[in-house]
């Protein structure tokens, strides 16, 4: 799943190793950096920071995800419908697209028994609106570079990583609190 704006890039990945998604990005960030620098003859950094990503629970919102990409273009005005704008995974997933970048991921494929069935599925998706509260939550988790799931899928995550899946309250813990917060084996950073 990749969706390429003007001005920022999504894509939805599922890594098969440690740090493959850091990895990868940074990797991409170098070569793509050094062919623009080469081709417009210019120097220095392209980009104005690093990447965000969040740990998608993908039973509960894997599609919401794709849905939220693809219809990038539709809230920025950019065009009506999301099979308007060509970089887009739009197509792939619901036209004779092929993209050899792609490998539909089980949710996906969970959609129906036929290429047909899955892509005539997603694209009836299409015709709902995401709930406010999801777009907010699949905004709020970027940004904050948490966890999206449900609570379920974030404790397992919590205990398998030791790093908080939400946000905390904002201040300082008060003094008590303070011992609660950091001996429950929370990375702070």
């Amino acid at each position: 799943m990749w969706f390429v704006m003007t001005n920022h890039v999504h894509m939805l990945v599922t890594p098969m190793a440690e740090h493959a998604v850091s990895e990868t990005m940074q990797s991409l960030g170098r070569r793509y950096v050094r062919y623009i620098n080469k081709e417009y003859k210019r120097t220095g950094t392209l980009w104005e920071g690093r990447f965000k990503s969040s740990l998608v629970d993908s039973e509960r919102y894997l599609l919401a995800c794709m849905r939220y990409i693809e219809m990038n273009p539709v809230r920025a005005f950019m065009v009506k419908h999301p099979g308007e704008y060509q970089w887009s995974s739009y197509q792939y997933n619901t036209q004779d697209k092929s993209n050899q970048l792609i490998e539909d991921h089980p949710v996906y494929v969970g959609l129906g028994d036929t290429t047909v069935q899955r892509k005539t599925a997603y694209r009836e998706l299409f015709d709902q609106y995401i709930d406010k509260k999801i777009l907010h939550d699949i905004r709020d988790t970027l940004n904050h570079e948490l966890v999206l799931g449900r609570t379920c899928f974030k404790e397992k995550i919590e205990q398998m990583t030791l790093r908080k899946t939400e946000l905390g309250k904002p201040g300082r813990p008060r003094v008590g609190e303070e011992q609660a917060i950091y001996g429950a084996g929370y990375l702070v950073y």
